[in-house]
């Protein structure tokens, strides 16, 4: 009986674990070699683009600004990169139908030999984070991040999140050809 009423627990920390998640993507031009690039600043008029909280816009910038500048690259007026980000998210709503019983068969319908059953609903935002990183000579997009994984509304936990994002995302810049 026990291993019955544990069950939704389980369910639900399953369910809630496999949101945590962050899943990163990254696509580059393979002409381009990174090898040369020392400096970055960021693209303004890209960042200004970004449909979010300034107060978020200053997480994610110093979350950047850290990665690369641990990656070896050094900011600078007259940069060799140029760094924009935008966002994207969206509501999540996820319905589990748990139902536990004896009696016969799989039948449709009522069944009159069917005992237990939950249904729990939850939802979260997910979000999205794009990285683009741009030639700042040549004005051209060279490599691009993404970064997709559930957001928090707990301000305490915004920064942690955001350098999550950031620093999982910029771990495949540069591109190891």
């Amino acid at each position: 009986m026990k291993t019955v009423k544990s069950l939704p627990l389980l369910l639900l920390i399953l369910i809630v674990s496999s949101c945590s998640s962050i899943s990163v993507n990254s696509d580059y031009d393979k002409k381009v070699d990174f090898g040369p690039y020392k400096t970055f600043a960021f693209h303004k008029a890209g960042i200004d683009k970004a449909e979010i909280s300034d107060l978020d816009k200053k997480r994610i910038l110093r979350s950047i600004d850290e990665v690369m500048t641990s990656k070896g690259f050094t900011k600078s007026d007259n940069p060799d990169l140029l760094i924009a980000f935008f966002t994207k998210e969206r509501e999540q709503v996820n319905v589990n139908q748990y139902s536990v019983g004896w009696g016969y068969g799989w039948g449709y319908g009522w069944n009159p030999y069917l005992w237990g059953g939950n249904n729990y609903v939850s939802r979260y935002t997910e979000g999205t984070l794009y990285i683009d990183i741009i030639d700042a000579k040549k004005k051209e997009l060279i490599w691009q991040g993404e970064g997709q994984g559930v957001l928090t509304k707990n301000v305490d936990k915004k920064d942690e999140k955001v350098k999550e994002f950031v620093s999982k995302i910029l771990e495949q810049y540069p591109p190891k050809k």
